[in-house]
């Protein structure tokens, strides 16, 4: 059983016991947050694709903490000009486990 579901710009597919790391968002540590626009479900025999969403689906996340992505080097430079930047960045995210998964 897994549902495609929107959250936070995106589309992720969720199976129960999975954990899915999500842009970062504001929720503490071990609070449940239920994401409610369901795209697509399927209960393993049949598959139901909303217009554009599923009604009565959901899908019931705990969040587990935030964690940070891995490091990304941006390196300009201009040739023959002595003109170099260096600069790092790294994704801030949040990983929730999936508890449960409503096909409505």
């Amino acid at each position: 059983m897994y549902a495609i579901f929107r959250a936070l710009g995106h589309q992720f597919k969720a199976q129960k016991g999975e954990t899915l790391r999500l842009p970062l968002m504001e929720a503490e540590p071990g609070s449940k947050v239920t994401f409610s626009e369901v795209l697509l479900t399927s209960d393993g025999t049949t598959v139901r694709a909303g217009t554009p969403l599923v009604p009565n689906a959901a899908v019931e996340a705990e969040v587990v903490g935030d964690t940070k992505g891995d490091k990304i080097y941006v390196f300009k430079f201009k040739r023959r000009k002595n003109y170099r930047r260096k600069t790092g960045h790294r994704q801030k995210y949040t990983e929730v486990r999936i508890t449960d998964v409503k096909v409505g």
